[in-house]
């Protein structure tokens, strides 16, 4: 498995703090290793469009979709 990143992920990582992209970071070496890592508390979030939701702290979460053997990463934000 390969991660790709959308140009909108990256403006959103890049703007996100600090300890929020090293999370991160550490939860995608995760997703390439299992997808049901049980940190990463991955679910489908929109089952019509393919869109997952994982986390990356308790206040985080990060959204992607599976397209053979890449993760496309759509967004990463704040979590209500």
């Amino acid at each position: 498995m390969r991660l790709r990143y959308s140009g909108h992920f990256m403006r959103r990582y890049e703007k996100a703090p600090a300890s929020v992209r090293k999370a991160f970071d550490k939860r995608a070496g995760f997703l390439l290793e299992n997808l049901r890592h049980p940190s990463l508390r991955a679910k489908k979030y929109d089952e019509s469009r393919g869109v997952w939701q994982a986390r990356v702290n308790r206040d985080w979460r990060f959204y992607f979709s599976i397209v053979d053997d890449v993760y496309h990463l759509h967004d990463i934000v704040p979590h209500p």
